[in-house]
């Protein structure tokens, strides 16, 4: 058996009287793509959240590599390089070129120098550029470039492409596919059938704050 990599014991998150997760259970384990689908409102973006903490949890543990990432030693900062994330609205620092973008973290949390940290993201053609002269097709791959110079675990994607034109949704789609078979672990938050379906080890159907199924996507779809 191998180890799940992130492990969410009951989780519960209520904004005020609103309960949005009402008790999620989920392994994950190394290597695994994980696609969790659901209607909007069922909780899915809100567990992503929680597992980086940018939502803190109400209820319930989440651990990674069997640690709990609320305990009072956890490095958090530490943690967030390892599980990156990828967002809807890309999050690029717009005063910042590209390839400030990708480097800032290296040098911040993994002390790399700038030397070292340039050497990972390589060269590309809109390096120089600044987001506002990207396309949202180029914006998303430059998050998922900085997410990945950052030598991360596991990366999650909030519905990483429900902001783009149809035309940018194939580019972006076919990295993730591209990253899903180096055996990168994946929890991909989707709206994209035919990636869920083609690309994941597993499927998660949330309902109403709850996990309804979690199975093949054989089985799923």
């Amino acid at each position: 058996m191998t180890e799940s990599i992130i492990s969410i014991k009951n989780l519960k998150k209520s904004f005020g009287d609103h309960a949005v997760l009402k008790g999620v259970d989920l392994e994950i384990k190394k290597g695994e793509v994980v696609s969790v689908i659901g209607a909007s409102g069922s909780g899915k973006s809100t567990m992503l959240r929680c597992i980086n903490l940018l939502e803190t949890p109400s209820d319930g543990e989440i651990l990674y590599n069997g640690q709990n990432i609320q305990s009072a030693d956890f490095n958090i900062a530490e943690y967030r390089a390892k599980v990156g994330m990828v967002f809807q609205h890309f999050n690029l620092f717009n005063n910042m070129n590209v390839m400030k973008n990708c480097v800032i973290g290296q040098m911040k949390v993994l002390k790399r120098s700038r030397e070292e940290a340039e050497k990972i993201v390589g060269m590309s053609a809109f390096i120089k550029a600044r987001p506002a002269q990207l396309s949202g097709g180029q914006k998303q791959r430059v998050a998922i470039a900085r997410a990945l110079a950052m030598n991360p675990d596991v990366l999650l994607f909030d519905e990483p492409t429900s902001a783009l034109d149809p035309e940018m949704v194939g580019e972006v789609l076919s990295v993730m596919k591209s990253l899903a078979e180096t055996g990168l672990t994946m929890i991909v938050v989707t709206h994209e059938m035919q990636f869920a379906k083609d690309v994941s080890s597993r499927v998660v159907f949330m309902d109403g704050g709850y996990i309804a199924e979690d199975d093949t996507p054989e089985v799923i779809f």
